[in-house]
């Protein structure tokens, strides 16, 4: 199921890491956001409630649905391919959780099934291959009842029932009145019975693995910290290629991770930060101090440089009642795309370093790329909060056009993942009368894999070995572009009372601090600051009212 035997070789030259490196297992990350999503990669559940979290997402219909996959086999597998291949578009960053311990559990999970599907193949093979007239009647069966009665349906309808109990009726017909004997006969009748043999020992097999996975699903969401065994990553002689492509695609990863380049793409905001939800706005004329002088010649970037030095003890304060945890200030390069673009490009040339834009080229465009076409320079203020789930960016941008100093602040906010992804494992139960006290009911607990679920993965495991094949018969999911794993599952956080109040509240703080900079910065240059103060005067009151607003729409 790992499925890198179709992945494109990544060049030596996208080695982003400072050396050999093997990949550890859960390091770091270990955030409730970030387990919720590697969870995904352990689920046995249908795919179609994926797409129900996010409609940008698509499942390839498969030709015969007998091979179709379920939410945490096509999950594994389209992660896989968008984060490791070496043919991979470009990624939008995850904040608030680490990708790399999500591709590391899709891994492992990947590794179980594999484990699984071995034992399965080598069941198909002896009693599926060497009785495979059988086999394949059976399996006809089968796909005609999930074609009549829908793959996701639990209960087959009246036609599919006839159907399988006609074929039954058949089956018995044909082994008492075989006109054969002999070898010949034997065989004949051995190839209806012993696929179910092979049923009943795969089935054990299926158990097994099905009780591993949800059992990893469990302590994920549990809080346990457990960490991924993905031994295909671990290099076993010096030309291990399929270990040194998974280091090199780990490493490219964490590479991508780190760049400070963001895009904003219209009324969906910056992709991985959220939309805009608020924004204030400081613009008054540059007046001298001195009315028969001039004020000292400044720069956009000495304004920001104030800012940051300021920012960096915004968790400091008078009262020692808790306050801001410590914050992640940084310099960001938003670059524009379209509202429907489906891919991002990452720059190359001497101002990027890796996927990072040096400094001298981010204090060259917060001075001069103030108009026009073009990337835009922002000081991000970035809190993550609850476990991961909540990530609060403040941006302020500086810009001098003629006489008129503006300094905007604005909010954005991405809410917690989607809540497929925090739902725990049930035991799967049913609820039945008595036989004495028929009026009471009691709960039967059923096997964690059903006879269609043991059929489904015995037909699919000698393909996992040709990934592409599978794909082709069974469908596969399509991620939604362009691609992060937390924004594209991210929910809105207004609906959570606690982190709408965070949001709102991390505003006001940043905003005055802001103020406050670029005043010691005028005042020092030989500005007039009165106008500007008053300004200040009345964002501090408005701020205090901030209510999330939809910034990035605007009616015209």
């Amino acid at each position: 199921m790992a499925g890198f035997e179709d992945f494109e070789g990544i060049e030596a030259a996208s080695d982003f890491s400072p050396g050999a490196q093997v990949p550890l297992s859960g390091s770091g990350g270990q955030t409730a956001a970030t387990q919720a999503l590697a969870s995904a990669a352990y689920r046995d559940t249908p795919i179609t409630t994926l797409i129900e979290a996010n409609d940008s997402a698509s499942v390839k219909a498969p030709r015969l649905s007998l091979f179709e996959p379920n939410l945490g086999e096509a999950f594994s597998r389209a992660v896989q391919v968008r984060l490791l291949g070496g043919a991979r578009k470009a990624l939008i960053q995850s904040f608030g959780i680490e990708p790399q311990t999500v591709v590391e559990h899709c891994l492992a999970a990947s590794r179980i099934r594999k484990d699984r599907d071995t034992r399965l193949t080598v069941i198909m093979v002896i009693f599926g291959v060497l009785f495979l007239p059988g086999t394949l009647l059976w399996l006809l069966a089968f796909q005609l009842r999930r074609a009549i009665a829908g793959a996701q349906d639990k209960r087959m309808g009246a036609f599919g029932m006839a159907a399988m109990v006609a074929l039954g009726g058949l089956a018995v017909v044909f082994m008492l009145k075989l006109p054969f004997t002999g070898v010949l006969g034997i065989y004949l009748r051995a190839m209806l019975v012993l696929p179910i043999v092979g049923w009943l020992w795969a089935k054990q097999v299926c158990e097994r693995s099905a009780k591993l996975l949800r059992a990893q699903w469990e302590q994920l969401l549990g809080g346990g910290g457990v960490g991924a065994k993905i031994p295909e990553a671990v290099p076993q002689d010096p030309g291990d290629a399929g270990a040194e492509r998974i280091r090199l695609g780990l490493a490219k990863l964490s590479a991508e991770q780190a760049s400070n380049l963001v895009y904003y793409a219209g009324p969906k905001g910056i992709l991985g930060m959220g939309t805009r939800w608020g924004s204030w706005q400081l613009a008054e004329e540059l007046v001298p101090k001195d009315p028969e002088g001039d004020i000292n010649p400044f720069r956009s970037w000495d304004v920001v440089r104030a800012i940051y030095d300021q920012l960096r003890m915004l968790e400091r304060g008078p009262l020692h009642t808790g306050g801001f945890p410590k914050p992640s200030i940084r310099h960001w390069i938003v670059s524009p795309i379209g509202e429907g673009a489906k891919e991002v490009s990452r720059p190359e040339g001497q101002e990027v370093e890796g996927y990072r834009i040096k400094d001298f080229e981010i204090q060259r465009i917060c001075n001069e790329q103030q108009f026009g076409s073009g990337n835009r320079h922002y000081l991000g203020v970035q809190f993550v909060l609850w476990d991961g789930q909540l990530v609060i960016t403040l941006l302020i941008t500086v810009t001098v056009l003629h006489h008129t100093l503006r300094i905007e602040v604005t909010g954005h906010a991405l809410g917690p993942v989607h809540p497929l992804f925090t739902t725990k494992p049930s035991a799967k139960t049913k609820t039945v009368s008595k036989s004495v006290k028929f009026w009471e009911t009691k709960d039967i607990k059923l096997p964690l894999v059903e006879t269609k679920e043991v059929v489904r993965l015995a037909a699919r495991a000698p393909l996992t070995w040709f990934p592409p094949v599978l794909d082709f018969l069974g469908g596969k999911l399509n991620l939604p572009e362009p691609f992060g794993l937390r924004h594209a599952w991210a929910d809105k956080p207004w609906r959570h009372r606690f982190m709408a109040d965070d949001a709102l509240r991390a505003a006001t703080p940043v905003l005055r601090v802001v103020h406050s900079a670029a005043m010691r910065v005028l005042d020092e240059n030989g500005c007039d600051t009165k106008q500007f103060g008053a300004r200040s005067l009345v964002l501090s009151g408005q701020v205090q009212g901030a209510e999330p607003t939809k910034a990035d729409s605007y009616n015209a």
